[in-house]
């Protein structure tokens, strides 16, 4: 049992407090980690607006980067002091989804997320006895989280602690929504629509899937200029995008639409802008509840759409190959980072993030 303090939220709408919890067991087949960085992500401010169900009090934070510090019986592929990546997505790998390379539906993933507590179930965070959740199965927003040894990704010491954080969740996304998604095709047209931390990693993974142009489209001049700055070949306001994309490709269309900007007048351009036979790839969300309308035109001509939450993830995989692709100089991580912040700041980066002035603010532990 280790003390830390975290970031904790009792109450919807509230401000996040800073507390000392009590981190422990380590059960078998867990690691404790202790988190160097944490980025803000919006699915943690969907937390905290209510907008994604989750029990409280809680310790949100799920694109996070650490060193192992204990790891539980039966661990035999992780040593302490190992630089890790989080991964949300753990998965018992014998249901009927996993069974079928879905681990993103595992039943027993969807099942326990909602209540807050570790994959087996069983709280691993408390403050005076009384039970903490955490999100996502991490919890990163603490100096301390215990997580499934799965969850845990050994990536390559020389990477930063700060960078490596966002691999977890935005990166390996955007990333993965072009190179294993769409399976996009040396050469193609892409559009990516929406340029914030998950936009903009898709805008690199159709550079090192060699699309031959890229159009990243966003109604910020500012997040325009910084995806021509890490591989966009053109820009477009939303007005423009169509108009663009059918210039470039003799009047077809864009191969492959990447729509992360999850807001309704995005995932109707993405049908759109897409050429007869293109596929789509939506990233971004609405209310679970939202009713979306189409033009039934948009959607004919024999267009595929997936709709897909982590890029088709194989984070043992993926993890290790986008740090060393960082550490190359493939993957550009630097420019994706607005702020530092220390975790006393975090209520108001969340409030930066809300009003889109930062694409990925990261908490530092010391």
């Amino acid at each position: 049992m280790v003390k830390a303090k975290a970031a904790v939220l009792r109450q919807v709408g509230a401000p996040m407090s800073i507390e000392t919890l009590d981190v422990g067991p380590v059960a078998a087949g867990d690691v404790l980690v202790r988190i160097r960085a944490a980025s803000l992500c919006h699915t943690d401010l969907e937390a905290m607006e209510g907008a994604l169900a989750l029990n409280l009090p809680a310790v949100l934070g799920h694109e996070a980067a650490g060193e192992i510090a204990a790891i539980g019986d039966g661990v035999s592929d992780l040593a302490v002091g190992d630089r890790v990546v989080l991964s949300w997505n753990p998965h018992c790998g014998a249901c009927f989804y996993c069974e079928r390379a879905q681990p993103i539906l595992c039943r027993r993933f969807l099942t326990n997320g909602p209540k807050g507590f570790h994959f087996d179930g069983r709280p691993r965070l408390s403050c005076d006895a009384v039970p903490v959740h955490q999100l996502m199965y991490l919890g990163g927003f603490a100096e301390y989280c215990i997580v499934p040894a799965q969850s845990a990704v050994r990536v390559p010491d020389t990477i930063p602690f700060d960078r490596a954080a966002l691999i977890g969740c935005g990166v390996m996304t955007g990333v993965g929504a072009a190179t294993r998604v769409a399976a996009l095709r040396w050469g193609d047209v892409a559009m990516v629509i929406g340029c914030g931390a998950v936009g903009l990693s898709a805008v690199q993974g159709c550079v090192l899937a060699g699309a031959g142009s890229i159009i990243a489209v966003d109604p910020n001049p500012a997040r325009r200029q910084l995806a021509r700055a890490i591989g966009a070949t053109h820009a477009a306001s939303p007005e423009e995008a169509i108009a663009l994309a059918r210039s470039l490709t003799e009047e077809r269309g864009a191969d492959v639409v990447i729509e992360s900007a999850g807001a309704p007048a995005g995932f109707r351009l993405s049908a759109e802008a897409v050429r007869p036979g293109g596929q789509i790839v939506w990233l971004g969300k609405v209310a679970v509840n939202e009713e979306m309308a189409f033009r039934w035109g948009s959607l004919m001509q024999e267009k595929r759409i997936v709709r897909s939450s982590y890029g088709g993830a194989k984070p043992q995989q993926d993890f290790p190959m986008l740090a060393r692709a960082y550490l190359d100089g493939r993957l550009k991580l630097d420019e994706m980072i607005s702020a530092r912040i220390g975790l006393e700041q975090i209520n108001e980066g969340f409030a930066a993030l809300k009003r889109g002035e930062t694409v990925r603010s990261v908490v530092m532990f010391t």
